[in-house]
């Protein structure tokens, strides 16, 4: 039976929680979101245990270190694995963040891309030849930064517009990303979303983060989703309109229990926006 498209809130699948889930998933949950990485080559029992979600729930895949922005070559031996891991478990989407992580080795990191006209190419040309060896569109993700590069010719709206139109991909929107870099680089978050093509949204994101300094944000996805960031969900489903939107928690991972609520919270304006 081919499983739904992906719609509503979801959350994170994370081992953390994958006994709480196996004995009853929450009914706010419409979907889970897993990183390729995670999976790819892990044990028979693991992968059982994960197909027992595939094969009845939608998920979408979020990559963690393909490394767009990066300057050694694309890593195509993980694009085929990712082809067939989307293809064994139906997996419809999958989104890479707008950033750099590796030089001749990953960093574990995302690291921001400098603004400027040839890293728009250079990017544009990485997008490119992952969605020809996919066979399909991925998502973009705008990330988070907390230094700007040394050097840029534009501001982060015109860099992500320019790459999105010259690679012709989507755009997975993280709306915790934008409030931490509007806070880390004071400017107006809804003034800065405004000026994003609503037509190249395909997903989002909602995520907590730490606050290091009132002027320093951290984007941990180790905390609660906070009010300003749940009143910029709110405007952006009212600009955007309703994409499937996920809750991330990726660190100080609490019970299931405990995130339902920020999940729920998700869907309640998903509705509010719908009618």
């Amino acid at each position: 039976m081919p499983v739904p498209a992906l719609h509503g809130a979801g959350l994170g699948f994370r081992r953390d929680l994958l006994v709480a889930l196996e004995e009853r998933v929450p009914d706010c949950i419409d979907f889970f979101e897993i990183a390729p990485e995670n999976w790819i080559g892990t044990d028979k029992h693991s992968s059982r245990r994960l197909r027992a979600f595939t094969e009845r729930y939608p998920f979408a895949c979020h990559g963690l270190s393909l490394s767009l922005g990066g300057l050694t070559p694309l890593d195509t031996e993980l694009l085929g694995n990712i082809k067939i891991f989307l293809r064994e478990h139906n997996i419809p989407l999958y989104t890479e963040h707008l950033s750099w992580c590796s030089d001749h080795g990953h960093l574990y990191d995302l690291l921001p891309i400098p603004f400027t006209e040839d890293a728009v190419k250079h990017v544009v040309n990485r997008i490119c030849q992952a969605q020809d060896v996919l066979g399909q569109p991925i998502g973009i993700e705008n990330a988070s930064f907390y230094m700007q590069a040394p050097i840029s010719e534009m501001d982060e709206a015109t860099f992500i517009n320019a790459v999105l139109e010259e690679a012709d991909c989507l755009l997975h929107l993280d709306v915790n990303n934008v409030y931490v870099n509007s806070v880390n680089h004071a400017y107006d978050p809804r003034e800065f979303l405004l000026k994003l093509p609503k037509e190249r949204v395909v997903y989002m994101h909602m995520a907590g983060h730490y606050a290091e300094k009132p002027d320093l944000l951290i984007d941990t996805h180790s905390a609660a989703v906070i009010d300003p960031v749940w009143e910029l969900l709110d405007f952006t489903y009212q600009h955007f309109g309703v994409f499937p939107t996920l809750l991330e928690r990726d660190f100080n991972i609490p019970p299931l229990a405990e995130l339902v609520p920020e999940v729920e919270q998700i869907a309640s304006l998903q509705r509010k926006h719908a009618a």
